[in-house]
């Protein structure tokens, strides 16, 4: 093992050692129990399977027949949850080939960023993650499965997932993803377009041309957001079949990758050799392998809250220091759009996930010896999967990049180290996402513009007063605040003014989004405005410092001076868009750096 890695993964364990063994406690507890229908009167179990035909009761009276649940987050407004129609059906005939049955759990929520943006209802996003996390937890509670699969594929949603299901860590879990959609407009045409709405110089009609081309059909989007990076994580932590996060969806190799799910879950349930419960692939190893993935591959900030609250979820204890650290030795070697031209498609093509995972177990950056639902050892994850003959196989990954302007070796990286820095100093502690800005914009010192809101920065670009120098503070956009929203809006008017030379920085406790790229963002900003952080004490024309090399931020207005202020108000939460309902997780929200989340025991 590289000694960082060895060292943080050992910091971590050391720090996790009471949670995880309380979790780990809990899930032996529940899997002595035994299977759910064991413990079920019979009217409580003819009622879970009333709607079965006459073969399925036959099965489902079998105490030794499987049970799968299904949990899934399909709708058709996400482009990336719409396969999941099909899937209970490919899963219940796979299921029922092997002597088992397989039932549709429960559906949890999906909002779809994407069409949220900007608009008031991204105020619910962020907390979107916790309700999907106890929708999961009401499925899988009538406890009458042996197994359980997840189906699900953006934003919040596989966080969702994996958090809910940890509950029932004592069941196997599969993760089934849908796979991205097939290319469109690229990406950097998308984003020139939008550059140019942006500076009054394309029409809304050829904006909306721009991003229909670009978001044409079923899959995922297929920039390197946090939707995919949930895939990549997904693998880097052993809970999808091998290779199967960039496969298109509605192809025959995605069909049988579907059905093989419920087959291996099957084959790793309780009572057999195999058994693999989720909480023993999910532990301190398999998150530093999801962390360590997520910096050489340049993925979503948003995982800096994420994945905190996933591996909490576990008993795992993770800070943003321990990203800081292991990005310092992780190299990037993938460039996918915002942190280059091409999309996952290409990035698949190019040797995708197989390459990366073996690239960093041979240089020793993650730790091939976890348990995960193919099996004990992170090496099967460089195999990828084929159809031969119409039969599912593994083979095994290109050992060499088959694009090198996409993906690149440990030896000749895109740049020494990982996408993400950790900034430290008077205004609190920020993340900021390296991997797409360019060096020469890795320190910016400007005077502030202090704003209340992204709307209010939308209105001063449009009135022609950000043509100078400035560091942008949009403050009060936390978790307490406002729910946390995603300021992805701002991201074509910083990168018009980046582009004209002017030295343009953002400073926010808010997020951004993970399609977010070039501009130099200081985001999550802890502890944020709402409680006290120093961003309420900032003023216009106060000079503030990012340095990425360094990791500060700083403020060049003396310590007394800034404390000795006034603090700015918080304006009321808004109303309507259902944001009325999450007054409470907004004010029980814990800081960003422990996930901003509702569901633990630091939650206000």
């Amino acid at each position: 093992m590289h000694p960082v890695t060895a060292e943080v993964t050992a910091r971590i364990q050391a720090r996790s050692r009471d949670s995880r063994a309380d979790y780990l406690d809990r899930m032996a507890a529940a899997r002595h129990a035994g299977p759910g229908r064991a413990k079920l009167s019979c009217a409580n179990w003819a009622h879970a399977f009333a709607v079965l035909p006459d073969s399925g009761k036959q099965r489902m009276r079998d105490p030794t027949a499987p049970n799968v649940g299904i949990v899934s987050a399909y709708n058709d407004m996400l482009s990336a949850h719409q396969p999941l129609e099909r899937f209970p059906a490919i899963i219940k005939a796979a299921a029922e080939e092997i002597g088992a049955t397989a039932q549709y759990a429960g559906g949890v929520p999906a909002m779809c960023d994407g069409v949220t943006q900007g608009r008031p209802g991204m105020e619910l996003s962020l907390f979107s993650r916790d309700v999907i996390a106890m929708a999961t937890a009401v499925a899988l509670t009538h406890d009458a499965f042996d197994a359980a699969l997840m189906l699900g594929i953006c934003d919040k949603i596989v966080p969702g997932l994996f958090i809910g299901a940890l509950a029932f860590g004592h069941l196997p879990t599969i993760f089934v993803p849908g796979g991205p959609m097939t290319s469109g407009l690229s990406n950097s045409e998308k984003a020139r377009v939008r550059g140019l709405y942006a500076e009054g110089k394309a029409t809304r009609d050829e904006l909306l041309e721009s991003e229909m081309k670009s978001y044409h059909g079923p899959g995922t989007c297929t920039f390197y957001g946090t939707a995919n990076s949930n895939q990549m994580m997904m693998e880097m932590i052993g809970l999808h079949l091998p290779g199967s996060a960039f496969i298109t969806p509605n192809t025959p190799l995605r069909d049988a990758l579907v059905a093989a799910a419920p087959r291996r879950a099957v084959e790793i349930a309780q009572g057999t050799n195999a058994y693999t419960p989720m909480a023993q692939v999910v532990d301190e190893k398999s998150i530093v392998n999801a962390m360590v993935g997520l910096l050489a591959t340049g993925g979503s900030t948003n995982h800096t809250l994420h994945l905190v609250a996933m591996a909490r979820a576990a008993g795992v204890l993770i800070d943003w220091s321990d990203f800081d650290e292991l990005s310092k030795v992780t190299p990037l070697l993938a460039r996918v759009y915002p942190n280059g031209t091409e999309d996952v498609n290409a990035f698949h093509a190019a040797g995708g996930m197989a390459f990366i995972i073996k690239e960093l177990l041979d240089a020793g950056l993650a730790h091939e010896d976890v348990v995960t639902v193919a099996g004990h050892g992170l090496r099967r994850y460089q195999q990828e999967p084929f159809l031969d003959d119409g039969r599912l196989v593994w083979r095994d990954g290109t050992a060499q990049s088959l694009n090198p302007d996409i993906l690149r070796p440990v030896s000749n990286p895109f740049q020494p180290e990982g996408g993400m820095r950790l900034l430290k100093g008077p205004l609190g502690r920020a993340v900021l996402k390296t991997s797409a800005v360019k060096p020469e914009n890795w320190v910016i010192e400007a005077p502030a513009l202090v704003f209340e809101d992204q709307d209010e920065l939308l209105a001063a670009h449009k009135r022609g007063e950000l043509e100078r120098d400035f560091v942008a503070v949009v403050r009060f956009q936390g978790p307490q605040a406002n729910g946390m929203p995603e300021l992805h809006s701002l991201t074509p008017v910083l990168g018009v003014l980046l582009d004209k030379g002017l030295k343009v920085a953002l400073v926010t406790d808010g997020r951004m989004s993970g399609a977010s790229g070039k501009v130099p963002a200081a985001i999550h900003v802890t502890p944020e405005a709402a409680d006290g952080g120093p961003l309420a004490f900032v003023r216009n024309g106060d000079v503030i410092r990012l340095d990425a090399h360094r990791g500060e931020l700083t403020i060049k207005v003396d310590p007394a001076e800034l404390a000795a202020r006034p603090a700015a108000v918080c304006p009321p939460a808004g109303f309507g868009y259902g944001r009325e309902l999450f007054g409470w997780m907004r004010r029980a929200a814990s800081p960003a750096e422990t996930g901003a989340s509702v569901l633990f025991g630091d939650a206000a």
